[in-house]
């Protein structure tokens, strides 16, 4: 819809109630953690380096404390959470959130940073790491249960492949950790 402005409105829709059970990346408090102990370690090494020159001054200090921070919210990782019928990511300062049930595209990107970009009905996108999904599997089964119903519904278009092949790569590293855990690998 568009105003006589040329903005654009947001649809919004409810989501899905149901159980509240909310599932959250189980690593990323320790992913927290190293990200600030990179920060402290730099932090550290550059008021010692500079304290042994005798070189170190309040401003030359702040100015080391002010480089440690930006290299924490560099570092600092996603969020990722989901529930029944929607997924969201959170970063220091927004939260994005799509409804798995109505998306619409699951596009990959390779390179460097793997990255799934996922689109739903309403206009949102998220960026997650699959690696993300692969590492908690509860996550990726909110997801697939979601994704597969937009398949079933029609909406999702563009990605299906991709899905399924990351559905193949959890499934696969699921059994091996199962294997590892039993002891049969």
């Amino acid at each position: 819809m568009r105003h006589p402005d040329g903005t654009r409105t947001r649809l919004t829709c409810p989501h899905p109630a149901g159980p509240a059970d909310v599932v959250y990346d189980r690593e990323w408090a320790a992913d927290v953690r190293s990200s600030l102990r990179c920060a402290g370690a730099l932090l550290g090494l550059l008021l010692c380096v500079d304290g042994a020159a005798g070189s170190l001054t309040f401003w030359r200090g702040a100015l080391w404390v002010a480089a440690a921070s930006l290299l924490f919210v560099v570092l600092y990782p996603v969020r990722v959470s989901a529930g029944r019928g929607w997924l969201a990511t959170r970063r220091l300062l927004r939260t994005r959130r799509v409804r798995t049930d109505l998306l619409i595209a699951a596009r990959p990107l390779d390179g460097v940073a793997q990255r799934l970009i996922l689109r739903d009905a309403l206009g949102n996108r998220v960026e997650i790491d699959p690696e993300v999904l692969s590492r908690n599997p509860d996550l990726w089964y909110l997801l697939d249960e979601g994704a597969r119903a937009s398949e079933a519904a029609g909406t999702l278009l563009c990605g299906t492949s991709a899905l399924h092949r990351l559905s193949r790569r959890v499934d696969s590293e699921t059994a091996l950790g199962v294997f590892r855990a039993s002891g049969m690998e």
